[in-house]
């Protein structure tokens, strides 16, 4: 190629506009999520008694929480996508486990000690640990393949980060399945559930999002 022609071509990339991250990264879980929340109404759907669960502080404080997880863990994908990100995770990531503390100690405080056990071991145990990491797999999917656009530094980080915010998306949405609203089996099997897809965001970050 000769050089004027190299600097043409150099110049007409110059004027290709992408997307930003954040644009791309919120398309990719939106489809993410709704793939998921198909296969949860194709497969478990929605518990009967939600008018009523929507009533109690247990299970808005289960959905809630899982939501602003969700939204911590985009925010750390978007930031981590970057190759010069700002140095550490955003403050809003201990929000998380300082309420999730906050609700245990309601817990403690107004059920019977004979009672934590079952709080915390449940009905769903198991169903939760197969449940949210199988919601998970689309949104994770959909995310690894959209952050391909940008340029992480760190794309083992990037992966965590991704497979972090497919989780608690999925964990979202089995929320609405999810029989079992005690802060203690929520803070026990959700995250448990939350570690594969964590891990295998990781993996495949590490693989997938080189530049």
């Amino acid at each position: 190629m000769k050089t004027d022609d190299l600097i043409s071509a150099l110049a007409a990339d110059s004027h290709i506009v992408r997307a930003p991250v954040s644009r791309t990264a919120a398309i990719a879980f939106a489809l993410g999520g709704a793939a998921s929340f198909a296969m949860l109404l194709a497969m478990m759907g929605v518990r009967p008694d939600i008018a009523d669960a929507v009533a109690t502080w247990r299970f808005d404080f289960k959905l809630a929480l899982a939501v602003l997880a969700f939204a911590i863990g985009f925010t750390e994908c978007v930031r981590l996508a970057r190759p010069a990100p700002s140095r550490g995770p955003t403050l809003l990531i201990w929000v998380v486990p300082a309420l999730l503390l906050g609700a245990i100690g309601m817990e403690l405080a107004v059920v019977p000690v004979d009672d934590w056990s079952t709080r915390l071991l449940g009905t769903n145990a198991v169903a939760c640990l197969l449940a949210i990491p199988s919601l998970a797999l689309a949104p994770l999917a959909v995310g690894l393949f959209a952050m391909r656009s940008g340029a992480p530094r760190s794309p083992t980080l990037a992966g965590a980060a991704i497979g972090f915010a497919s989780a608690m998306l999925a964990a979202s949405l089995y929320a609405l399945h999810c029989f079992d609203d005690s802060p203690l089996f929520v803070a026990t099997w959700y995250s448990l559930a939350s570690v594969p897809i964590v891990a295998l965001g990781a993996l495949l970050g590490r693989r997938l999002l080189r530049w």
